[in-house]
């Protein structure tokens, strides 16, 4: 059952108190943030954000799922490409994925499990990870893809490197999405490719 959606008050909407959120969580750590500290840095009340919100909790799931949302997004349907061009495309989605949503994908991928929520983040990582690596391995039966690297490693390197990006790219620098998934792709993929 879904909650009723709530209407924001003027000159707030959920969407910009996710973005402060997310960017206070990554600053001091999820459990070093009261409602307090966003309230300040909102410039708003508390009352202000459980308008919004029930909970800090609240405000964690919905940033992560975002992210989460975007990811799954991007894993392919079964179709008649090749597995590896499927897999280049989940590669060029999730880099455009990290590209728009760059703080919520740097606050999935700094939980560790600590809570429910946190805990559930990361099932649907390991999830993800699961579709990944399966796709991987129909890209070795299909002799695309190098056999003599355990797909779950060559998942891992892969989704390794894309997710690295969170710790150096910064929006405006001149790399668009495009040009990061481009060169990723091209170094990556032309180790991966069988020969």
């Amino acid at each position: 059952m879904t909650a009723p959606v709530r209407r924001g008050r003027p000159g707030h909407s959920l969407d910009s108190l996710l973005d402060v959120a997310v960017a206070v969580f990554i600053e001091r750590g999820y459990e070093a943030t009261s409602m307090d500290t966003l309230a300040e840095r909102l410039g708003v009340t508390k009352s202000a954000i459980y308008h919004h919100v029930r909970s800090k909790v609240e405000l964690l799931e919905l940033a992560l799922d975002r992210a989460l949302d975007g990811l799954f997004a991007v894993l392919p349907a079964a179709d008649e490409r090749p597995a590896i061009d499927r897999l280049e495309a989940v590669v060029r989605g999730s880099v455009g994925v990290l590209v728009a949503e760059l703080p919520f994908v740097t606050l999935l991928l700094r939980v560790r499990g600590n809570s429910p929520v946190e805990a559930h983040a990361l099932a649907r990582r390991r999830e993800f990870d699961r579709v990944v690596t399966d796709l991987v391995r129909d890209c070795v039966a299909e002799g695309s893809v190098r056999p003599d690297v355990d797909p779950a490693l060559t998942s891992r390197l892969l989704f390794g490197t894309v997710n690295s990006l969170t710790e150096w790219y910064r929006p405006g620098g001149g790399l668009g999405a495009q040009a990061l998934a481009d060169g990723l792709v091209t170094t990556l993929f032309a180790g991966l490719r069988a020969p």
